[in-house]
């Protein structure tokens, strides 16, 4: 199936580059390995090189690079498209963007589960819409 009819809400929500990396990403892995989950795992894996997930919705980085210790290890432990390389600085910027309460006193690793919580919760959200 193509990528287009393939393609879930919060990547359709972004900027047409994350679209068309994406949709490019999930073809030619659906060439190599066939459809399913492995397919869609490759295209998540090249879009989070490029964007991290912002709320309901993928926003491009500021460098681009492997998001999370998953990426890098091939552990598959992921951060939900949250960018857990990016500095403490961008991951308050991006919690404060989401209004996360507390976000002062959290550390790294507090921020990025706290971004992770904050996007599960608005990607319900848009899905009800």
């Amino acid at each position: 199936m193509p990528a287009k009819e393939e393609m879930p809400d919060t990547i359709k929500r972004s900027p047409k580059h994350a679209q068309d990396i994406w949709s490019k990403a999930h073809d030619s892995a659906v060439d190599s390995y066939g459809e399913g989950e492995r397919a869609h795992r490759t295209a998540y894996s090249a879009l989070k090189h490029e964007y991290e997930k912002v709320g309901d919705h993928w926003e491009a980085k500021d460098e681009s690079g492997p998001s999370d210790k998953g990426s890098k290890d091939r552990s598959g432990r992921t951060e939900g498209g949250v960018d857990a390389n990016a500095s403490k600085d961008h991951l308050y910027d991006v919690a404060q963007r989401l209004d996360i309460s507390g976000r002062s006193n959290m550390n790294k690793d507090e921020l990025v589960e706290a971004i992770k919580k904050a996007n599960a919760r608005e990607t319900r959200e848009a899905r009800k819409d």
